[in-house]
C-alpha cells in the first residue's frame, strides 16, 4: 500500500508538471510543446516526467481535469450559498463561471480529441470521473433553482449546454488575422464575449 508521503510526493510532482505545462501553453501552441520543453520548466529531469505521465497529452488531460475541478468548486460554492435564482441570475452565474475558465474552454475546443486519444485508459477514466461530476453539479443547480423542470427538460439542457461549451472559445477568442478574414469575406458576424454568448445560450435553454 502506498504511503501517505509517497502519495503526497506524487501529487506535488504531478502538480509541478501540470503547472509548467500551463505556463508554456500561455505562449506556445499545443503542437510545439514537448515533454522536453515541459521538463526544462520543472525542478527535476525530463526523464523523471515519464514516471508520472507517458505522453504530453496525458499532462494536458491532467490540466483540463484540474480546470474542470476548479469550475465544479465555484459552482458548488454558489449552489450551497444561494437559496434562490431566477433564470437570468442562473444564466449570469453560469456565464461568469465560464468567463473565469478561459483555459478550460480553450483546451476543450482546441486539443480535446488529441488529449483523450493519446492517454492511457486509467488517465482517461480519472478525467471522465471529474467531467461526470461537472455534469452532475450543473444538474444539481437545475434541480435546486428550477424544481418545476421535468427530467427530460433537464437532460435536454445538459445535452445541449455541454456540447455547446466546446464551441465557446473559437467563437469568442479571435486573432486579428481571423477578424480581417471575416471582414474581407463579407461575413456579417457579431463577435461576443464568453459571458455574452454563454448567457444568451443558457437563457434560451431555460
Amino acid at each position: 500500500m502506498m504511503s501517505k508521503v509517497s502519495e503526497e510526493r506524487i501529487h506535488t510532482r504531478e502538480e509541478e508538471i501540470v503547472g509548467a505545462c500551463e505556463e508554456l501553453y500561455k505562449t506556445m501552441s499545443f503542437k510545439d510543446i514537448t515533454i522536453k520543453e515541459i521538463g526544462n520548466a520543472t525542478s527535476f529531469t525530463r526523464t523523471s516526467i515519464y514516471n508520472y505521465f507517458q505522453t504530453k497529452e496525458e499532462i494536458f488531460l491532467a490540466l483540463i481535469e484540474r480546470e474542470y475541478s476548479l469550475w465544479i468548486v465555484e459552482l458548488k460554492e454558489w449552489l450551497n450559498g444561494t437559496e434562490k435564482a431566477s433564470k437570468e441570475e442562473f444564466a449570469s452565474k453560469l456565464a461568469h463561471s465560464l468567463e473565469n475558465r478561459e483555459l478550460l474552454l480553450k483546451l476543450m475546443s482546441m486539443n480535446h480529441y488529441d488529449m483523450e486519444s493519446n492517454s492511457r485508459p486509467e488517465r482517461l477514466t480519472k478525467f471522465k470521473v471529474v467531467y461526470g461530476e461537472s455534469i452532475h453539479t450543473v444538474t444539481m443547480c437545475l434541480e435546486k433553482f428550477f424544481p418545476e423542470m421535468t427530467i427530460a427538460e433537464k437532460q435536454n439542457f445538459i445535452y445541449v449546454f455541454f456540447p455547446f461549451m466546446f464551441g465557446i472559445y473559437p467563437y469568442t477568442v479571435v486573432n486579428e488575422k481571423q477578424r480581417i478574414a471575416m471582414e474581407e469575406a463579407g461575413v456579417n458576424y457579431v463577435f461576443l464575449s464568453i459571458y455574452e454568448i454563454t448567457f444568451n445560450c443558457v437563457k434560451k435553454l431555460l
